[in-house]
């Protein structure tokens, strides 16, 4: 294999895994709190994605260029004011040109902050991997992240309203199901995707185990920080 190949599929790999492989709502199962509290609506989750998304991909590189020069002892501290001044950041983009979104999120970007994916990927990924890769990671699982909250959003909004991005779908005789748009809602749709997923014997945190040697997290943090402990070690 050229080197050409080899470097394309080093990049590759980590967008790939975040898409598909290691999806972190419908694989890896993470973020639950934001995937459930404000997929109401299509138009919400595509919010929430893509701000996450954002903050995900900015902290990967601004960690991984940092990898080296945090100490071990205080490196979950320094990635939390990492994540959070990206936040803020975002918070006060939709505040200024989304005002809409931004009310509707409410709490929820602040919490961005302490999104498990996040700091998975910091401590499992960023930690330990070059630039490069590391942008590669966080486009994947951001994206990754937008698409499973932007399927819940579309399934409760259609069912629930039978609306899609507030444009109307179903005929004027179909009665919405206002359950869906409640906080019950949220935990039949992931359910019902759950159980598909494991009819299909698609991956997921329900039918797989995994452990954090390939970057994945597995949410062993003890495990996880020891390994990123060890590898800094030989760096």
């Amino acid at each position: 294999m050229s080197d050409n190949v080899k470097q394309k599929n080093k990049y590759m790999k980590p967008l790939i895994n975040g898409l598909i492989h290691e999806n972190p709502t419908f694989v890896l199962m993470l973020g639950m709190c934001p995937t459930l509290a404000v997929t109401t609506s299509a138009s919400n989750a595509l919010g929430m994605g893509l701000s996450t998304a954002l903050v995900l991909i900015a902290s990967n590189i601004m960690i991984s260029l940092l990898r080296k020069v945090i100490p071990d002892t205080v490196r979950m501290p320094a990635y939390i004011v990492i994540v959070a001044s990206f936040v803020t950041v975002v918070q006060f983009l939709l505040e200024a040109f989304v005002p809409s979104l931004h009310e509707s999120l409410g709490i929820y970007i602040p919490l961005i902050v302490v999104n498990c994916i996040i700091l998975g990927r910091a401590e499992a990924f960023a930690s330990r991997n070059s630039v490069g890769e590391s942008l590669m990671d966080g486009i994947g699982m951001g994206i990754g992240f937008t698409v499973g909250l932007l399927a819940i959003g579309i399934v409760r909004e259609l069912i629930g309203k039978g609306t899609i991005f507030d444009f109307t779908i179903m005929p004027d005789a179909y009665e919405p199901f206002n359950i869906f748009v409640l906080a019950p809602g949220a935990f039949f749709v992931l359910s019902g995707l759950t159980a598909l997923q494991n009819k299909l014997k698609l991956k997921s945190a329900t039918n797989v185990s995994y452990n954090n040697s390939d970057g994945s997290c597995s949410g062993d943090c003890a495990s996880c920080g020891a390994s990123v402990s060890e590898a800094k070690k030989e760096d």
